[in-house]
């Protein structure tokens, strides 16, 4: 194993409307690393459901994933990435939370908006697809 990935929201999104690019690449990854989301993406995620059958599959889906929760470090990490890049680039709070927990844990984010993330400073982003 290579340590972990932080999957985001969208690659997760396509795997569970059965992008084929995006199950390939979550299998290719568990194979190097231990797959993990922020608690931010399982939110966006149980936000997307439409009804409680589609709410069950996906916490039944997630429950293969390493679910990293926010956390002081994390947020203040958040912070510090919203106060640097909001204004210049347009950082999300969402999107803040999630490069946080990636930079927190010192590891590689996998994310098909890399718009979203590629001007963060020390942020292993992971190209997809």
């Amino acid at each position: 194993m290579n340590g972990m990935v932080v999957v985001d929201t969208d690659v997760l999104v396509d795997a569970i409307h059965g992008v084929d690019i995006a199950v390939n690449r979550l299998i290719q990854e568990r194979f190097n690393s231990t797959l993990a989301i922020s608690s931010m993406t399982r939110k966006e995620l149980l936000v997307g459901c439409l009804n409680k059958t589609e709410q069950k599959a996906l916490l039944k889906f997630l429950t293969s994933l390493q679910l990293i929760k926010l956390n002081v470090i994390i947020d203040d990490k958040a912070d510090e990435l919203l106060q640097r890049y909001n204004l210049s680039h347009g950082l999300l709070v969402a999107d803040a939370l999630i490069a946080a927990t990636a930079l927190t844990l010192d590891c590689s984010l996998l994310s098909k908006n890399q718009r979203d993330f590629r001007f963060i400073q020390d942020l292993k982003l992971l190209p997809y697809p």
